[in-house]
């Protein structure tokens, strides 16, 4: 039978969050994954069907018609497999959902700008952006369920929105040494990222595969862009990255080689 297509980044946080919205609802096999390399140019077959545009993840459903943005295809993929709901069904619910998840923008962003500058006097008023982020989700969680680990009872669409973002916070702990203070206006959001990275449903990728594939982000070149004196992405499919060795973390004194990444 035909499935819907996913046209998609592995390492990309927009992707994972459908893959976990999958998983939750144990359905990851009813859509076919297919792999972009974004570190050649695009195939001329998928610019047809996304009209020109680059960015991913794409769904193309049975009949040809093409979907995008994460959260519009979260939304599409909870409805269209309706059988375990991830998004909360109570209206109350659902709109501070909705409102815990307009968030994920700025938070996004701030993570990313923080381990994309190459300006040392930068790095705390970056640090201090995403830990206003932290504080924000903090208080939510504990205006919404205090003594729970998850945003309501379960794990759900705010999970899936979010962890995949921590997820690549990942390279703000290697490349930055970020780390939330232990302090109680950052324990709430503690305890939930914990338990949303380490959820079973979570597990498509790992700290590694994070570092490794994200070192060209820490030096400001993200989407498979070149940096100078480089002829390979990080985020090349071959050589796959368990085989390469883990990154140098001195980004601001050095661009590492095609050779010291395990690149060639």
């Amino acid at each position: 039978m035909p499935k819907p297509v996913l046209y998609h980044i592995p390492v990309c946080p927009f992707s994972q969050r459908l893959e976990i919205m999958l998983e939750l609802k144990g359905m990851r096999d009813a859509v076919e994954f297919r792999v972009v390399d974004i570190t050649i140019p695009r195939d001329p077959e998928l610019l047809v069907k996304t009209k020109g545009t680059t960015a991913l993840p794409v769904l193309e459903l049975e009949d040809g018609r093409i979907l995008k943005e994460s959260l519009v295809l979260l939304r599409y993929f909870d409805e269209r497999y309706p059988e375990k709901t991830v998004a909360r069904s109570d209206p109350y619910e659902r709109a501070v959902e909705r409102l815990f998840i307009s968030h994920e923008g700025p938070f996004g962003n701030n993570g990313y700008r923080f381990v994309m500058n190459g300006d040392r006097a930068k790095t705390d008023g970056l640090r201090d952006a995403l830990l206003a982020d932290y504080r924000w989700l903090n208080g939510k969680l504990i205006q919404h369920n205090p003594e729970g680990t998850f945003l309501f009872d379960r794990i759900g669409l705010a999970e899936c929105v979010f962890t995949s973002l921590m997820m690549r916070f990942w390279f703000l702990d290697y490349y930055e040494g970020f780390a939330l203070p232990e302090t109680a206006e950052y324990a709430r959001v503690a305890r939930w990222g914990a338990a949303c990275l380490t959820h079973p449903a979570t597990q498509q990728v790992s700290f590694e595969e994070i570092v490794k594939l994200y070192y060209d982000y820490a030096l400001g070149a993200g989407n498979g862009a070149l940096l100078a004196g480089r002829v390979r992405s990080s985020f090349v499919l071959q050589p796959d990255w368990p085989g390469r060795p883990m990154p140098p973390k001195d980004k601001y004194e050095r661009i590492a080689s095609d050779a010291e990444l395990g690149l060639l």
